[in-house]
């Protein structure tokens, strides 16, 4: 969740009211609701409404607050942008959500470097520099070189992102030779130059270079940092960007002197950090190599680019499937992002009622990054009135696997691809997965044998005795098993 930069006109006359502190406050409590909100599908709605009760207060108590240059424009600036947020929220599809996230990332990380820049042209109008010398504060130029740094970072590698998921760029890694080396170097610049920045007795457009230069060195190793990164692990990046721009949004803040961006930009960048922990567990990833940039990237790791050998595999129908599913006493639904593409959830869950009232258990299995993204298929089947008590996540019902009659892949690849647990090549080698393997039966959407799954590695799974493929739309397939439970 994104709280973008507030208060890009700030004055620094004056102290900030006593009620304004408090209106302030109010907005923390309601993004702190926001987060807990959203931590489940049941109460995701409520946490949605209660970070917009908290936006409009921060940024209604900053324009009164605050002496605003020119009202009117801020008012059509505002206007023209929930324009334009309407009709990208009423347009996008659930399958290009992770990459519209990453884009929004990168427009944070935009602001905060802008607002940078502002605030070092004009220091006496942000009140963060010395009446008598014009000279920024000290404290002033850590805040802003470190924003600026954050931000631009934020920028660049969700760019970078943005293109890989949405299939602009290669998924694939891109390995520069010595990069830890380029990245640690560059690193070092860039802290180098914001402690020369604020040590230095000069003040003004003398010392724009140092900033230019930090501001331009960030933006590169924004690029380095996300590059050698594969696709598999592209839901780990998307979260930490989410931080990076929190912690941009925050170092903002204490240079405006603007408690709301403080608050909201330590919420974002906290959560987004501790979500990226949860999810580099879930993936058996370093967390501290997901800040490095480096992680799934092993040069010597198996991928897609090869030619892939036949394998003899078993294809059924709609009505094989039926009717082994109506014979079933157990089955487990494995959505993934083949799903989201076809938009079969209503079509699934119908297939699911259907089972239901014929006396089959249906549970649905969620993978923590599954479809690109966490909570993505969440979503998908909420929409889709799906029980809530219906699905669990994979270390909730993994075990159950080996009882289960059928396992019914929709749409899933690498997180039930066996490799993960057994080829030490694989760009997915320790990553959980479901042991599909286990069940009794599985049967297996995919629209055709020639794609792979986002990882790029072809599945065992599709080979087994126990696999039965259904080669088709998703949608279209689970709409013809309807049909043939009837």
């Amino acid at each position: 969740m994104d709280f973008s930069l507030l208060a890009a006109g700030v004055s620094g006359e004056g102290a900030t009211p006593a009620w304004a502190m408090l209106a302030y406050l109010a907005a923390g409590v309601f993004f702190i609701l926001a987060l807990r909100g959203l931590s489940s599908p049941a109460t995701s709605r409520a946490g949605n409404r209660n970070g917009m009760i908290g936006m409009a207060i921060a940024v209604v108590t900053t324009l009164v607050t605050h002496d605003i240059a020119n009202i009117a424009e801020i008012g059509v600036a505002i206007f023209l942008g929930g324009i334009i947020g309407v009709t990208i929220a009423r347009r996008i599809a659930m399958t290009a959500m992770p990459e519209l996230v990453a884009g929004f990332h990168s427009l944070v990380g935009l602001a905060a470097v802008v607002v940078g820049f502002g605030a070092w042209l004009d220091p006496q109008s942000f009140g963060i520099a010395d009446e008598a010398t014009k000279q920024i504060f000290a404290v002033s130029r850590i805040e802003l070189g470190l924003g600026i740094a954050i931000g631009a970072i934020t920028f660049s590698g969700s760019v970078i992102a943005f293109l890989k998921l949405s299939g602009r760029m290669s998924g694939s890694p891109i390995l520069l030779p010595a990069r830890h080396i380029i990245n640690l170097g560059t690193l070092a610049a860039i802290l180098g130059l914001i402690g020369l920045y604020t040590v230095s007795p000069q003040g003004g457009a003398a010392e724009g270079w140092m900033i230019y230069a930090i501001a331009v060195l960030a933006f590169a190793i924004g690029f380095l940092l996300i590059i050698p990164i594969g696709g598999a692990d592209m839901p780990v990046v998307v979260s930490m960007l989410n931080s990076y721009s929190g912690w941009a949004a925050a170092a903002m803040g204490f240079t405006l002197g603007n408690s709301a961006m403080i608050i909201t930009g330590a919420l974002v960048g906290s959560s987004g950090a501790i979500l990226s922990y949860i999810m580099c567990r879930a993936m058996n990833r370093s967390f501290i190599s997901v800040i490095a940039g480096g992680f799934g990237a092993d040069a010597g790791a198996g991928g897609g680019g090869g030619a892939r050998e036949q394998r003899p595999y078993k294809q059924g129908s709609a009505e094989d499937a039926a009717y082994m599913l109506e014979q079933a006493e157990k089955v487990i639904i494995i959505p993934g992002y083949g799903m989201a593409v076809a938009q079969a959830q209503h079509a699934l869950r119908e297939m699911a009622d259907k089972l239901k009232e014929k006396g089959v258990e249906v549970k649905y299995a969620i993978h923590p990054v599954a479809g690109r993204m966490p909570g993505h298929m969440n979503v998908l089947l909420a929409e889709a009135s799906v029980p809530y008590d219906e699905v669990f996540e994979l270390e909730d019902i993994n075990s159950e696997f080996s009882q289960c009659d059928v396992a019914f892949i929709i749409g899933a690849n690498d997180v039930v691809n066996p490799a993960a647990k057994t080829d030490k090549s694989s760009p997915i080698y320790g990553m959980p997965v479901f042991d599909v393997d286990k069940a009794k039966q599985v049967f297996f959407i995919k629209r055709s044998m020639g794609g792979v799954g986002y990882a790029g590695v072809d599945n065992d799974v599709f080979y087994m005795n126990q696999t039965v493929m259904l080669l088709a739309d998703a949608k279209k397939m689970v709409e013809e098993i309807v049909k043939s439970l009837d």
